[in-house]
C-alpha cells in the first residue's frame, strides 16, 4: 500500500510540474510576443482632456495598428486608478493621476515612454498632432525591436 501511495505521489508531482512548465512556456511566449504596450491611466472623474486622451490612444491603436493588434504585438489598456487592481498598476507607474505611457517591451524588459505632457498638450487642442505624434511613436518603437 505505501509503494502504491508513493507511486501516485510520483505521478502527481510529475504532473503538476509538467502543468507549471507549460503554463511558464505560455507566459514567456506571450509576455515576448507584446511589443509596444499604450497605457492610459485615468481615475473615476475624468476631465475633457483626459477623455480626449483615452479616446485618441484607442482609436490610434485600433486603426493605425489594427494587424499588430490581432497579432499581439500592440496593446492598448486603459486603467482606472481608482479600482484596487489599478491601484496596483498606478504604483508600479508611480502614476497618481491621468497618465499615458507607450512602452516597449523587448526581450521580456519594458522600456517606458511617459507621454502624458504631449497628451494633455495636444489630446484636446490639437487631436491630429496627438494622433501623428502617438502614431510616429508606436512605429518607432516597433522599429526598433
Amino acid at each position: 500500500m505505501k509503494r502504491f501511495a508513493c507511486i501516485i505521489l510520483m505521478i502527481f508531482i510529475n504532473f503538476t510540474g509538467s502543468i507549471y512548465a507549460q503554463k511558464a512556456a505560455t507566459v514567456q511566449k506571450t509576455s515576448s510576443k507584446i511589443a509596444v504596450e499604450v497605457l492610459y491611466f485615468h481615475g473615476k472623474q475624468r476631465c475633457p482632456t483626459c477623455i480626449a486622451i483615452g479616446n485618441h490612444s484607442l482609436d490610434v491603436v485600433n486603426k493605425e495598428f489594427a494587424s499588430q493588434v490581432r497579432n499581439g504585438q500592440v496593446k492598448f489598456k486603459e486603467i482606472d486608478i481608482s479600482t484596487t487592481e489599478g491601484e496596483k498598476i498606478a504604483d508600479k507607474y508611480h502614476v497618481t493621476w491621468s497618465s499615458l505611457f507607450v512602452n516597449q517591451w523587448k526581450n521580456g524588459r519594458e522600456k517606458r515612454n511617459d507621454m502624458t505632457t504631449f497628451g494633455f498638450k495636444n489630446a484636446r487642442s490639437n487631436p491630429s498632432a496627438f494622433e501623428a505624434g502617438l502614431k510616429n511613436r508606436i512605429t518607432q518603437l516597433l522599429k526598433d525591436e
